[in-house]
């Protein structure tokens, strides 16, 4: 499955990449997944945002 997710998103001449992050919610104490699509230049900014 997970390699039909990744040949989906490369379509066309566009290079796409998903990007999953863990995030600790303020609130609950609880941690949660942010996941994104993006182009892969924006990647290592994504992750080092909090």
């Amino acid at each position: 499955m997970a390699k039909k997710s990744v040949a989906s998103l490369q379509t066309g001449s566009k290079r796409l990449t998903k990007a999953i992050k863990m995030v600790k919610s303020p609130k609950t104490g609880a941690y949660m997944f942010v996941e994104s699509i993006m182009d892969p230049a924006k990647v290592s900014d994504f992750l080092s945002k909090k």
